[in-house]
């Protein structure tokens, strides 16, 4: 069943209950009045104010203002004069403090908004903040945990809807903020806590406790592309790691290439008894079904305990996938920047799940652009290609894929793989 379509009227969306000030701030915004704001900006605040029903914020209120884009072929000719007055709102309202990833009542940021109604100069202005903040946070070692995808991302998995409370609970004195995001009640994932969970295996799923997706059969498609872009020659004799292991989907693939070397890192104690078992293939028998001790290997423990040691051993390979719980994107950033260099092979290859934000576009689109500026620091250029995603049983929370699953993880109909080229080649 198709959405409810979204009212976009200002009266939807300023509410009757709205506070004096805070209609006011919408309003200006709303009619792209740049001097009105500028009056008023300075009070704290105000810039990511919210009306406490809709949750509207100037930044949705200046983007929903512009309308649906009218369809054009030539691209110019879809952005009018209403989206230049929004452009120059939008750059008073960031650089007065405005946060770029506020959801409302309809579970959209303002740069989804702006990409519903086809704004593209406006969803770009949106991605160009989220990129900042995150930049702005890794310079303080520390993300703003956008809402993001499987494995490689989970970690991040504090909506953004929850930041925005934080960010209202630190403006003292301020009554702006009073309302109250869909997801604020998710409960956030972290290693530690994954560790320590007990997990549930049945034939296309692999949950948590708490219901998360650790891994999920509709992923199958992904991981063959990614071997395929990995070991591009599919021959034997390849050295290979792969990271996280789950519910052994990529390293049965793997496995089926005759590798020289095939070690896996797994950290979780359930998942480590599951891959022991006989009707995994990935236990006693298959360690010792090379001549060579220790060419087969599966490596208990985390990554960061163990990398370490296998690069004191000289290790190198072929082929390296990631694709961990539970962990932010700022461990991903360190195993790239910090360990691929010594591990992977001059022609090798190395990829992971690139599920950063896939639950919604905008942070998807950000975690490219910051992916790609901190590759850059590590000497790589990226050059980014997109596949279909089969969405047939992906559309609907709790149904199809999702049934028996807290949350989607992935709503996106596209999945983005990222080359990177210079001293090392990167496949996500």
């Amino acid at each position: 069943m198709a959405p409810a379509p979204v009212d976009d009227s200002m009266p939807a969306r300023i509410s009757s209950a709205c506070p004096q000030d805070i209609r006011d701030v919408l309003y200006l915004a709303w009619g792209h009045d740049l001097s009105g704001l500028k009056k008023i900006l300075d009070v704290r605040g105000k810039a990511s104010a919210q009306d406490p029903q809709t949750g509207e914020t100037p930044l949705h209120a200046a983007i929903r203002a512009c309308g649906p884009a009218v369809a054009s072929d030539d691209a110019d000719e879809g952005e009018d004069g209403c989206v230049e007055e929004a452009k120059e709102v939008m750059q008073e309202l960031f650089f007065s403090g405005a946060i770029w990833n506020d959801v409302d009542s309809n579970n959209e940021t303002p740069g989804c908004v702006a990409q519903r109604l086809g704004r593209t100069a406006l969803y770009d202005m949106c991605v160009g903040a989220g990129v900042r903040a995150e930049l702005l946070f890794a310079l303080m070692d520390g993300y703003e945990e956008l809402s993001s995808g499987s494995e490689a991302g989970e970690g991040a998995a504090e909506d953004a809807a929850a930041e925005a409370q934080d960010d209202a609970e630190e403006t003292a004195g301020q009554t702006d903020r009073k309302f109250v995001p869909p997801d604020a009640k998710e409960k956030p994932v972290t290693s530690d806590e994954y560790l320590k969970s007990s997990l549930t295996y049945d034939a296309d799923k692999l949950l948590d406790a708490d219901l998360n997706g650790v891994m999920m059969a509709w992923e199958t498609d992904i991981m063959r592309r990614s071997v395929a872009a990995l070991i591009p020659d599919a021959g034997p004799g390849k050295r290979i790691l792969n990271i996280g292991f789950g519910m052994g989907i990529i390293d049965g693939m793997f496995a089926d290439l005759k590798a020289s070397r095939h070690h896996i890192i797994e950290a979780h104690p359930s998942v480590l008894e599951h891959a022991s078992k006989p009707a995994s293939n990935f236990g006693p028998g298959w360690e010792a079904s090379t001549p060579e001790a220790g060419a087969y290997k599966i490596h208990a423990g985390r990554w960061q305990d163990v990398v370490p040691k296998l690069l004191e051993q000289g290790e190198m390979y072929d082929a390296i996938y990631f694709d961990t719980f539970g962990e932010d994107y700022s461990q991903l950033r360190m195993f790239f920047t910090e360990y691929v260099p010594g591990l992977l092979d001059q022609e090798g290859r190395f990829g992971f799940f690139n599920g950063l934000g896939a639950d919604r576009r905008i942070c998807y689109d950000v975690y490219t652009k910051v992916v790609e500026m901190h590759c850059a620091d590590a000497g790589l250029d990226v050059e980014w290609e997109e596949s279909d995603v089969d969405m047939a049983g992906l559309k609907e929370k709790g149904k199809g894929d999702w049934e028996g699953v807290r949350r989607r993880y992935w709503t996106l109909d596209k999945y983005r793989w990222g080359l990177l080229w210079g001293q090392r080649q990167l496949i996500s």
